[in-house]
């Protein structure tokens, strides 16, 4: 992303989607505040290949972690940054820390 009018494409994920939602209306909220150029959707884990060759990056819930391995080796062969998100602001479904660790990954 290297200027402001380039969109940013973030794929969400956890198991049952509910806390995702959530967490991706709480990012989504930080971005526009920063006036970032970010479109963020939340979907379950069965669902990343289908989105693969769209995104820039996949934020993966704490309690996944366990196939952040097989995700990984979904995304090899693209550009996609995976981040296992922290429990820390997933579990207070904070946007804002979220969207910072999110940012550091990327350099941004």
């Amino acid at each position: 992303m290297a200027n402001s009018s380039e969109m940013l494409h973030v794929l969400l994920v956890c198991g049952s989607g509910a806390s995702s939602g959530f967490m991706a209306a709480n990012i989504r909220k930080a971005a526009k505040k920063r006036n970032l150029n970010m479109d963020i959707i939340a979907r379950g884990e069965a669902e990343i290949e289908n989105y693969i060759d769209d995104i820039d990056a996949l934020l993966v819930g704490p309690h996944l972690a366990y196939i952040v391995d097989e995700i990984e080796e979904l995304t090899r062969d693209s550009d996609v940054k995976v981040l296992l998100m922290k429990p820390s602001y997933y579990s207070t479904l904070d946007g804002e820390a979220a969207l910072n660790d999110l940012l550091s990954e990327l350099k941004i």
